[in-house]
């Protein structure tokens, strides 16, 4: 199946892009979509299952500000500050 924009179908406003991701698990298109936020702010993001069984994502980001700094692997995998047991708790 081929999309295609509606003729009548908005543009973004100005300083921010559409992105359209189709694959064939959420997993792919989430981890193109992780990419994508690294470098560019904003990407609000829906998601919608595709005939067969794929899923198509559509991100919304802001070309105009780029991302915030890229996290080591170490820090991403540490959980938030404030979080968990507190020292008293067993």
């Amino acid at each position: 199946m081929l999309l295609h924009p509606a003729e009548n179908e908005p543009l973004p406003q100005a300083g921010h892009a559409e992105i359209r991701i189709v694959s064939a698990t959420p997993e792919a298109a989430r981890a193109v979509a992780e990419v994508i936020r690294r470098c560019f702010a904003g990407a609000e993001q829906r998601s919608y299952p595709t005939p067969g069984g794929g899923t198509r994502l559509h991100l919304t980001v802001d070309t105009e500000t780029a991302a915030g700094p890229a996290r080591s692997w170490l820090a991403t995998s540490r959980p938030p500050t404030g979080t968990g047991s507190h020292a008293e708790e067993p």
